[in-house]
């Protein structure tokens, strides 16, 4: 295996670990509990998975749908909060 082709391979581990990581319940709680949607993490993980395998239009509408679901959310709480 070319060096190249070990370090993408040592690349996607971090990737499924991550992913992994973000599907475990405890994590998925302390998250939770902090306000993290875990599902937007997960899709960002994935679109930047796909940015550095060169899936531009894929991480592009991924990393996309999580800023406009983080800003519309952020907008939301904005607009909850006593002034």
């Amino acid at each position: 295996m070319s060096e190249q082709s070990m370090a993408m391979k040592e690349l996607d581990d971090v990737f499924e670990d991550l992913v992994t990581l973000l599907k475990n319940p405890e994590v998925v709680a302390e998250l939770t509990e902090r306000g993290i949607n875990t599902s937007l993490a997960l899709v960002g993980a994935e679109g930047l998975a796909a940015y550095v395998h060169g899936e531009k239009a894929r991480a592009a509408e991924d990393l996309s749908t999580v800023a406009e679901e983080i800003a519309a959310r952020l907008e939301a709480s904005a607009e909850r909060a006593p002034s």
